[in-house]
């Protein structure tokens, strides 16, 4: 009898996980079976808010692999619209409600691949029956809210409710289809994954662009009339809304891992080894936004949800499942945004971050431009860099700019990945020409400030 594998969950990490296990295994060594409770398998969750937009013109456009190209290509029986509501580890099944036909089925399984995702964050005042309030994690939610848009009467104020990726990219969507947009954000700041100082570039070309930023303020409640959302109601008072969308983050979907004994690490995400393997649980995998992962500059256990990671960690279970080896080194955290033209970047530790981890470090902002001085459309980018006191070693970087900006940030990326100093830093042999950099390039001008800083502390 063929070795079975039941992967629960059929997006980027579980679908990775399948389709290399497969590549290694032939039917007849491994039968798999693919569950998944939505519409859609392996498609691009990060691509949404440009589908809202209309840029993109979805959500075919962002179907990697569709679930007959799983079933054709590599034998998967994948069961759309199947949710699994319980696993039983000592039976070593796992039970699925059938979303369209009703009834239940029981399946056992060798192996178990655990790759449900993450669900956004919906605090007590959205749980209501009030139409045109969304969260924004899948392809079905993107469709529900272009509906709303587009069904009538036409909405034409929005409140975002949190300043997070998905809230600025959904800000900026929104404000494209030609909504007055409103951005609620409860902390002092939005894009809590920089430094309030990068911070506020963010928020300063976002109030430019016509989004009414609103910080410092929590939201309370939801009004409506006649079922339909007309206000979100704030500490400060109501403002008028005809759509609400959630951009609060995301919490790992772990209820039903949790209900099945598989342990949660402090992160709150499912603990695994560097193979993905769920500990003391022999055949148990997972990988993707339900799980945490070791932070390569803090060392710390970290959840960090990014497609990038889950397919990653989806590859590396899949080989490890098909009999091969594979790990999964852990992150340094980088991403990148945009509002509109504006690109932001990150990676490794902010200020406050460095702090909790216990370093003493230096932090440095250069200004400069993206191109050279004297070519047409040269604007102004500002990088921010910190680094590990008295050695120099690099511990995170941030960039905010216009075109050419956001990119950078894999230059700092690989750097931090690779234990880089600010004074090796200032050696890179970067790419130069006047319609991509000035002679210095804005990583070399930033990384000579920092040496420059650590040596007058030094002294």
């Amino acid at each position: 009898m063929a070795q079975r594998l039941i992967v629960i969950g059929g997006n980027a990490a579980g679908m990775s996980a399948a389709s290399q296990a497969r590549r290694r295994c032939g039917r007849d060594e491994l039968e798999i079976i693919a569950f998944e409770r939505g519409h859609f398998t392996s498609y691009s969750s990060c691509g949404i808010p440009y589908w809202v937009s209309g840029l993109v013109d979805g959500p075919e456009e962002l179907i990697a692999r569709d679930p007959e190209t799983f079933r054709r290509r590599f034998d998967i029986d994948v069961r759309m619209r199947h949710e699994v509501v319980g696993i039983d580890l000592d039976r070593r099944e796992a039970i699925a409600r059938d979303l369209v036909g009703g009834g239940e089925v029981r399946e056992r399984f060798d192996d178990l691949m655990y790759a449900t995702g993450a669900l956004p964050i919906r605090p007590a005042w959205a749980e209501t029956n009030v139409h045109g309030v969304f969260g924004m994690q899948t392809l079905d939610d993107g469709a529900a809210l272009i509906d709303w848009l587009e069904g009538e009467p036409r909405p034409r104020r929005a409140v975002v409710v949190g300043g997070g990726y998905i809230g600025v990219e959904l800000a900026e969507a929104l404000l494209q289809r030609g909504l007055t947009v409103t951005l609620v954000e409860k902390a002092d700041q939005p894009m809590s994954t920089v430094d309030e100082d990068m911070a506020e570039l963010v928020v300063d070309a976002m109030r430019e662009l016509g989004v009414h930023v609103r910080t410092g303020l929590g939201v309370t409640g939801i009004e409506d009339r006649d079922g339909r959302v007309s206000a979100v109601v704030t500490e400060e008072g109501p403002i008028p809304a005809d759509v609400v969308v959630l951009g609060l983050g995301v919490r790992p979907d772990t209820s039903l891992a949790e209900a099945a004994g598989i342990p949660l690490g402090p992160s709150g995400a499912i603990r695994v080894d560097r193979r993905m393997r769920v500990p003391g649980l022999p055949g148990v995998w997972a990988a993707g936004d339900c799980v945490e992962c070791l932070h390569r500059i803090s060392g710390m256990p970290v959840h960090v949800p990014l497609g990038t990671h889950a397919n990653k960690q989806g590859r590396v279970a899949g080989t490890n499942i098909g009999g091969g080896y594979a790990t999964f080194m852990g992150i340094i955290g980088t991403a990148v945004t945009k509002v509109c033209d504006l690109e932001v970047g990150r990676t490794g530790l902010r200020e406050r971050d460095a702090s909790a981890a216990g370093f003493e470090f230096v932090s440095v902002v250069a200004e400069s431009t993206n191109r050279a001085g004297y070519y047409p459309g040269t604007r102004p980018m500002t990088v921010k860099l910190i680094a590990e006191r008295p050695s120099g070693r690099l511990l995170g970087a941030q960039i905010v700019g216009w075109s050419e900006a956001a990119k950078r940030i894999d230059t700092l990326a690989a750097a931090l990945w690779n234990g880089m100093t600010v004074d090796d830093m200032t050696a890179l042999d970067l790419g130069y020409a006047p319609p991509y950099a000035p002679v210095w390039d804005p990583v070399l001008i930033a990384a000579r400030k920092a040496v420059d800083v650590l040596h007058h502390a030094g002294r």
